[in-house]
């Protein structure tokens, strides 16, 4: 008679040194493309553009930017082909992102500090999304 462990059907959660590797370089890269996009995005606000038209304004430029970074120094792949999915993931991102901003903007956060508040969500979502929907 064969003893249940409790764990039957689940399998084990492993993560090998180029899964750390990997996240250990999304983590440089995202660093690099957040100081990017937020740099472009605090032009923006700082020359009088609305949060929301210089966010827009930073994806579509980050996007572009993001997409040859994480492509080719996170998932290795120089592949056109994962752009559509690449965008829908910002699109995605962005539509969130919009939303958090005017949360914190609306109960009274400034907004260089609300993107900034912003950040934490939005990065996570996106290396996950990257991850199992656009390089898999």
């Amino acid at each position: 008679m064969s003893q249940d462990n409790g764990d039957v059907g689940m399998s084990r959660l492993s993560i090998g040194r180029a899964d750390i590797r990997q996240i250990v370089r999304f983590v440089a890269v995202g660093v690099l493309n957040t100081a990017f996009g937020y740099a472009i995005f605090a032009a923006g606000v700082l020359a009088g553009l609305p949060s929301g038209v210089a966010l827009a304004i930073a994806m579509v430029i980050g996007v572009i930017f993001n997409f040859f970074t994480f492509g080719r120094l996170v998932f290795d792949s120089r592949d056109p082909t994962r752009l559509p999915r690449f965008v829908g993931v910002y699109v995605l991102t962005y539509v969130v992102n919009v939303a958090m901003l005017a949360l914190w903007q609306r109960v009274g956060v400034s907004p260089l500090l609300a993107q900034l508040a912003c950040l934490p969500v939005t990065v996570s979502l996106t290396f996950v999304l990257m991850r199992f929907l656009v390089f898999k």
